[in-house]
């Protein structure tokens, strides 16, 4: 069985669709344990809820990225996790993650990627920058992560048109729909290794 470690920062909504796609069996999987960087967040609660180990590792308390990221891979490690997915969180780590998981840290980001991404895009500032662009469409995109914020290659998309009484919080909640259901698909390709890389292209496998 495939044990994943979802790194977490606030609800935990994506992880609750992960929590819900294992537990219908979309996904042969465990979930190992939820890292949060804040203590008391609401996803911890429902990691605790599902008998899941809940750590809080706070970044606060180490001086340089390179020692929080190596505190957060040590405790990958010790629950002997095969695959990372941030979800929502909402720290940028040192390459030592990447480099300890290569094509093995997936991140969900609330655009359609190459578009609105890199640093300070997250959350509200995401959906402000696609309203204000006057963009047509928006979306989700799953990737593979990088030591280059939101570049890494992509394995799936999907698209929710803007209308045009879309508010930043009505464009965010039609995106996280559809977040629901891309992540628990993204890391079931990735598990079941249906994806082959080539540079930034991903392909799926034919069986």
């Amino acid at each position: 069985m495939k044990r994943i470690g979802v790194l977490v920062s606030g609800g935990g909504s994506n992880l609750q669709a992960i929590i819900d796609s294992i537990e219908d069996g979309r996904i042969e999987a465990e979930i190992a344990v939820v890292i949060s960087n804040k203590p008391e967040v609401f996803a911890l609660e429902r990691a605790i809820r599902h008998g899941i180990p809940a750590v809080v590792i706070d970044h606060r308390e180490y001086s340089t990225v390179f020692e929080y990221t190596k505190a957060i891979v040590n405790s990958l490690e010790k629950y002997q996790v095969d695959l990372v997915c941030l979800a929502g969180f909402l720290r940028i780590l040192d390459r030592t993650l990447t480099e300890t998981y290569p094509n093995r840290v997936l991140n969900i980001h609330p655009a359609l990627l190459p578009a609105f991404g890199g640093k300070g895009m997250y959350g509200r500032y995401v959906h402000e920058a696609v309203i204000a662009s006057g963009a047509k469409y928006s979306g989700a995109t799953v990737h593979m992560v990088t030591p280059e914020t939101d570049v890494g290659p992509i394995l799936l998309q999907a698209i929710v048109e803007i209308s045009d009484t879309d508010t930043p919080k009505s464009l965010a909640e039609k995106v996280l729909k559809i977040e629901h259901r891309i992540y628990p698909e993204a890391i079931k390709l990735v598990l079941e290794e249906g994806i082959s890389i080539e540079g930034m292209r991903v392909r799926r496998k034919i069986h």
